[in-house]
């Protein structure tokens, strides 16, 4: 199955309520949309589509592993993901136009004569949002096996050269005005 039919789905044919579907995606996914910040990545989405009439209800479960770099000591560092994330897509005669203007991220427009809803730049997008912005281990791990002792040392002392340095300059010349009443 090529890569993208992988991640198509026929809805015309199927019938109202809702259907479920399950991908596993791993590095090999991403090549299409260029080099990552992460690898070994690991995710489970379980997709529910609750069809209606004329919009459907998409709900993504995300769940998984992936390794990203950490902010603090440049080492790999393990993370585990979980989200979901919701769509509504709506079918309409002129999508193009409606998408422009709808301001709700979570609604989507497809056009009345569309049969297949692709899923890869959504399935992207969130693995993406599921990955937190800030990929640090937390304090109490801090100096464990995973982290790189001689970068968290470094850091250590430039931060105390920068307390001493700021410590001294903040109030000087200040003394002076002190007893000026």
């Amino acid at each position: 199955m090529s890569h993208r039919r992988e991640f198509e789905i026929a809805f015309v044919g199927l019938k109202p309520g809702t259907h479920v579907y399950e991908y596993r995606i791993e590095d090999k996914f991403f090549t299409n949309y260029g080099e990552q910040d992460f690898k070994n990545c690991t995710v489970n989405i379980k997709l529910s589509l609750e069809k209606n009439n004329n919009f459907m209800q998409l709900r993504f479960d995300i769940d998984g592993t992936l390794e990203s770099t950490c902010d603090r000591c440049g080492n790999q560092l393990p993370m585990q993901l979980w989200d979901e994330f919701n769509i509504i897509v709506k079918m309409v005669d002129d999508p193009e136009i409606m998408n422009e203007q709808e301001e709700d991220p979570d609604v989507y427009y497809i056009s009345r004569g569309e049969s297949h809803l692709y899923l890869s730049d959504w399935i992207y997008e969130f693995i993406n949002l599921s990955i937190p912005l800030q990929k640090m281990c937390e304090d109490s791990e801090m100096g464990g096996p995973l982290c790189n002792k001689e970068v968290l040392e470094k850091l250590r002392k430039m931060e105390e050269e920068a307390q001493k340095d700021n410590h001294n300059t903040v109030w000087k010349g200040l003394e002076k005005f002190k007893d000026l009443e």
